[in-house]
């Protein structure tokens, strides 16, 4: 795990950029926390799987661990995601935490900076076809593209679950000290884009939701604490 540092940092953004759902702009203020440097692998979900018994992930029939095993585990909805992390003793990250992590405090656009996404920085853009093989890359390449405090693909590779419910007006109306999102709600947060998007997807503030259930190609986590 790699430490963030408590204070503000520029969450969201402001202008024509953004999406409805990102601005305003604000200036939270979170106490410090350890966030994982790799999205979860497929390696550690299996010591997770048989010491739980939980149902796998989906796609997991596809899984060679000796090949796959550094790549992160895709298929898993949140509540996996969730239990996985309390499992390890940590939670996922709230969604102010996920940014704070990617972005740190100087409001880049991107974890590696304003730079947009290039092939040695990101895995993106690879279309829609999966495979555990061809569009998921290990968890520790992209040294160049980690972010200010030294986690690596928070843009690109998987789509990763956080804590929070989605609101789509929720910036303006945050708490301005941890907030953790609304309490209730249809959809959960996402972060950070996938293998098959488009480079706008992959913005240190970009928000996507899914309902909780839901398990697809293109969504992992990480855990924090």
């Amino acid at each position: 795990m790699v430490a963030v540092t408590e204070g503000e940092f520029v969450m969201g953004a402001d202008g024509t950029q953004a999406l409805e759902d990102e601005r305003p702009a604000h200036r939270p203020w979170l106490a410090a926390f350890s966030i994982d440097v790799h999205e979860v692998t497929t390696a550690h979900y299996a010591e997770f799987l048989k010491a739980s018994g939980r149902p796998a992930p989906w796609q997991w029939e596809t899984v060679e661990l000796s090949r796959h095993g550094d790549r992160p585990v895709i298929g898993v909805d949140w509540a996996d995601a969730d239990a996985y992390c309390r499992w390890r003793g940590k939670r996922l990250p709230t969604e102010a935490e996920w940014e704070k992590a990617a972005r740190g405090t100087d409001g880049r656009l991107y974890p590696w900076g304003n730079q947009g996404p290039v092939p040695d920085l990101a895995n993106f853009a690879l279309g829609a076809r999966f495979s555990y093989s061809q569009v998921l890359m290990p968890v520790h390449s992209y040294e160049r593209g980690k972010s200010p405090f030294g986690a690596l693909q928070m843009a690109g590779n998987v789509y990763e679950w956080v804590q929070d419910w989605y609101g789509a007006n929720y910036y303006e109306l945050s708490s301005d000290r941890n907030p953790t999102g609304p309490d209730q709600g249809q959809f959960k947060v996402l972060r950070g884009g996938s293998w098959s998007d488009l480079p706008k997807y992959l913005l240190t503030y970009g928000r996507f939701k899914l309902p909780p259930e839901t398990r697809n190609s293109y969504t992992g986590f990480r855990c924090a604490k």
